[in-house]
């Protein structure tokens, strides 16, 4: 799987990706990010966190996502790592 994003914090390179999600009942699609450590073998560790983004299609929802930039995603990963 290709990485969205790539982002080095630390000692660590983490891999990127984003989903989109739509909960039951509700029109609108949240934006929602993986961090996977890249170590070279298997994903050693993943953590999921939401995203202040949200739209009533993906399509505007990844738009919206490409906008962010990487400082405000290995801002997200440190809140995450804590």
């Amino acid at each position: 799987m290709v990485a969205w994003r790539v982002i080095a914090y630390g000692d660590k390179v983490w891999n990127v990706d984003a989903r989109a999600e739509r909960p039951a009942a509700s029109y609108a699609r949240y934006l929602r990010v993986l961090f996977r450590v890249n170590s070279g073998r298997m994903q050693e560790r993943a953590l999921w966190a939401d995203c202040l983004a949200e739209a009533s299609s993906k399509s505007a929802l990844f738009v919206q996502a490409e906008r962010i930039p990487d400082k405000a995603l290995a801002r997200l990963l440190v809140e995450r790592l804590q």
